[in-house]
């Protein structure tokens, strides 16, 4: 047969493939978001998302040992208070469950960058993101919160904070409060696109953070909404942000891709909880190959756009390239 075009040539062998590979996958860009509880002694796994789990400050250093041996140097810290009240007060108090999280991993590890969630969800008594009014959540009196809680964690340590609260005007306001405390060169990953999605499932169990009434489809976006995501964006970057997120990853790679090309900032991505916890049932049924689905996951987050990627699985991600399983 006459066919002078074979793309199989360059399927031939794995150093072939490899070599013209379009989409590439570094443990530098890799994000694990893990949760810290008050407490002692406290290492609990997460019913929800087998394999996850809750480390008070005294534990935490064990699991940072793990993700530094793993490749793993960055990571995003949600914290889970004690107590809880209307005002969401232990999110920005100083001796605050993440703020003394900070301080202590900094100390036995200031090789790991730390990124901060700001956001009020897991601090307040209700379960919303901000401040009630009503049974609404106001915004604009949320924000001050908002600015607080970052400068709280930037002072303990963070080198990045990444507010996921979906307030309009968030990210101005914190740019504002760090620049005038001399945190000028400290960045904010935004939470830009966050949709009100049913994947947060299990996240809201380890945190504890399901809204004791309604919804949060007041203030995060609308499935049905692509054009409405650039337009998130775009305003986030006029106010400041440094990195864009799209959030959840693996049903809005549309969104991503679009983020993506009319951008000129890093994207990161978040695979959540419910991402995670699928992966898992539907691996212990014996359904899926649970590392080749991880991978796949990953590369179809990559190839769409991501630069950055969050993800429960970052350990075994970092240790599929290393071994060239992935990459």
């Amino acid at each position: 047969m006459d066919m002078i075009v074979r793309p199989r040539r360059l399927r031939k062998n794995q150093t072939i493939r490899r070599m013209v590979r379009e989409t590439r996958v570094d443990a530098a860009s890799l994000i694990y978001p893990m949760f810290v509880i008050d407490g002692e002694n406290i290492e609990e796994e997460i019913p929800a998302m087998p394999g996850q789990f809750r480390y008070s400050v005294d534990r935490m250093p064990y699991e940072l040992e793990r993700l530094q041996k793993a490749g793993v140097a960055q990571l995003m810290l949600f914290g889970i208070p004690e107590k809880k009240d209307e005002v969401g007060s232990q999110a920005y108090a100083a001796d605050g469950i993440v703020q003394r999280a900070l301080r202590e991993a900094k100390r036995q590890f200031p090789d790991l960058y730390y990124i901060t969630d700001v956001c009020m969800c897991e601090y307040t008594s209700h379960g919303h993101c901000g401040l009630l009014h009503g049974d609404q959540v106001d915004n604009d009196s949320t924000l001050e919160l908002l600015a607080k809680t970052a400068l709280s964690h930037v002072q303990a340590g963070a080198d990045m904070v990444a507010p996921s609260d979906m307030m309009d005007g968030r990210i101005r306001a914190i740019r504002t409060l760090l620049d005038q405390n001399g945190y000028e060169d400290t960045p904010i990953m935004s939470y830009a696109v966050k949709y009100a999605s049913a994947f947060y499932g299990p996240f809201r169990d380890a945190a504890g953070s399901a809204p004791s009434f309604g919804d949060r489809k007041g203030y995060q976006m609308d499935p049905h909404n692509r054009r409405e995501g650039m337009k998130e964006a775009l305003l986030d970057l006029q106010e400041g942000a440094d990195i864009l997120m799209v959030k959840p990853a693996l049903s809005y790679l549309d969104v991503l891709s679009d983020v993506k090309k009319a951008t000129h900032v890093p994207v990161a991505a978040y695979s959540v909880s419910g991402e995670y916890s699928m992966v898992k049932a539907a691996a212990k049924a014996g359904f899926i190959d649970e590392d080749q689905i991880i991978c796949e996951m990953a590369v179809s987050t990559y190839r769409a756009g991501a630069d950055i990627y969050l993800t429960y699985f970052a350990k075994e991600l970092a240790g599929f390239i290393r071994e060239g399983r992935i990459g």
